[in-house]
């Protein structure tokens, strides 16, 4: 017996409607598609096919770029054919970076013969980390007081002028040279990868950096801020022989894979040529204000200037208002001693007074006291060799010892003294006289001058000449030579004679 289902009306006309579509969908399964039905650069043209835009300025690219910058280190053959190259790094290693003028006949005639300026930067590779950029430095900057990321080495540079490093960014220099001339420029960078890790339990993959070049012209104004030419590459900064056993294990990886796994990678180059990029965003504010130079140590004055990634505000300079002192505490600043009762306040514009303006931010919360008690091992290690042996020197009120000091006392209380005794009879030499310490610095008959006249409250132009008494009373001109070889801690009787000319002075040493 068979059954029929009796459907409404109303359903019968949907259900065919359904067919009608499911028999249309297949309608197509077998047949071959013909070769103008879908094309190849619309499928790579969608979203999920399509790669980030690249950063390279919307220019021309088949155009000669003015510059190109070779840094001399060797390229890991452990990168895919179509990524970027990565350059490994040994921690504080100096390495070459050759900055080459590829210009053609007659482009850009108005830097011929001109200096250009050129900045160097390590920067973050990973966008989490740019937007994490300035507390990063700043928590580097706390936990290696006193270092920087970057330096220039100056002695291995050729063709640099006016190298410059500025204390408040520390993965950031500069530098001017001329175009026709041979530069090469030799850079050290002192972070390693994985100082940068989430976590650091050991064997962490380390961050990647970024080494990127800026040059500019100069403008009407004198200024180095028409942008030029930007380059960066790719790198990771390993301890001291890291890189080199980085880059052999890379190699041995890749020597054993199959040839067809071989294809798909970059062969290692002995050097890696900087890809041209985007300028830094805040490189055409650089020029505002002057970075100090290279000197005894790279710590010299802090300048407000941008330091960080585009989406960051650059660092501010501390500054210390400049309120009343108490009148005890401005005469300590005169005299270049901290007294332990000073205040954080008064501290910090005794470091600003004192040439420690870089360190300020360290001991934004020491008051005199704080700082008295660090110990010379602290110090250094907070700023650094140099500057923190200076500044253990200072907070301890540590004065240089003069190049020579002579005592000298004045002949009429000599006189007096002397007459003293022989009328109260005494014979026994009981009686002591006074003698006041001249320290010399300068070892010049202008200075001696100079400090005489401040012993008798006088002015040095009321002193005309000085004298020595030689043998058998003859009176002998004091000159910087025979200064220079006075004893030390001589002492003299100073004797004045009137002048007959004008109404000077004549100083006789006896």
């Amino acid at each position: 017996m068979a059954w029929a289902l009796k459907l409404p009306l109303a359903d019968e006309v949907i259900e065919s409607g359904l067919v009608q579509d499911f028999d249309a969908s297949l309608s197509g399964i077998g047949q071959e598609l013909g070769a103008g039905a879908y094309s190849m650069s619309d499928v790579l043209a969608l979203p999920i096919f399509k790669q980030e835009e690249s950063n390279l300025p919307p220019d021309n690219d088949n155009k000669i770029l003015p510059f190109q910058y070779v840094l001399c280190a060797a390229t890991s053959p452990a990168v895919k054919l179509h990524d970027e190259t990565l350059t490994y790094l040994n921690q504080g290693q100096s390495y070459e970076i050759r900055m080459l003028d590829n210009r053609k006949m007659g482009e850009l005639p108005e830097i011929t013969g001109k200096m250009v300026k050129s900045i160097i930067r390590v920067v973050f590779h990973d966008r989490r980390l740019q937007y994490t950029e300035h507390q990063q430095l700043e928590g580097w900057r706390w936990n290696r007081p006193g270092d920087r990321i970057l330096d220039l080495d100056i002695p291995m540079s050729v063709g640099i002028v006016d190298p410059r490093a500025n204390p408040t960014q520390l993965n950031t220099v500069e530098f001017l040279w001329d175009p026709s001339k041979r530069t090469s420029v030799f850079i050290q960078v002192h972070c390693i990868s994985t100082e940068f890790t989430m976590r650091k339990h050991g064997g962490e993959k380390g961050v990647p950096f970024r080494v990127q070049i800026d040059t500019f012209k100069e403008n009407e104004a004198g200024e180095y801020t028409e942008h030029l030419h930007s380059a960066s590459c790719q790198i990771k900064v390993f301890k001291p022989k890291g890189a080199d056993r980085k880059q052999k294990t890379d190699r041995e990886k890749m020597e054993k894979r199959a040839p067809q796994e071989k294809e798909k990678y970059q062969p290692s180059y002995e050097t890696t040529i900087l890809t041209e990029c985007s300028p830094w965003p805040e490189a055409t504010y650089v020029n505002n204000s002057p970075s100090p130079g290279f000197g005894p140590t790279h710590n010299s004055f802090p300048v407000t200037e941008g330091n960080g990634s585009p989406n960051h505000q650059p660092e501010p300079v501390v500054q210390v208002a400049d309120v009343s002192l108490p009148l005890s505490f401005l005469s300590t600043l005169n005299k270049q001693n901290l007294l332990p009762t000073a205040t954080p306040q008064e501290a910090q514009q005794w470091l600003h007074r004192n040439r420690f303006s870089p360190f300020c931010r360290l001991f934004t919360n020491f008051s005199g006291a704080d700082l008295l008690k660090l110990t010379r091992e602290d110090v250094i290690q907070i700023c650094g060799p140099a500057d923190g042996i200076r500044l253990f020197n200072a907070l301890k009120g540590r004065v240089v010892r003069p190049r020579l000091t002579v005592y000298v006392c004045q002949e009429s209380q000599q006189g007096r003294e002397q007459q003293q005794k022989h009328e109260n009879g005494d014979g026994t030499g009981s009686t002591f006289f006074v003698y006041h310490a001249i320290y010399l610095e300068e070892l010049t008959a202008v200075e001696l001058t100079e400090k005489i006249a401040q012993l008798f409250n006088i002015s040095p132009r009321q002193i005309n000449q000085i004298f020595k008494q030689g043998p058998t009373g003859i009176h002998v001109l004091v000159s910087d030579e025979m200064i220079q070889n006075f004893q030390d801690e001589m002492c003299f009787v100073l004797d004045t004679m009137k002048a007959e000319t004008n109404d000077g002075y004549h100083i006789i040493l006896k």
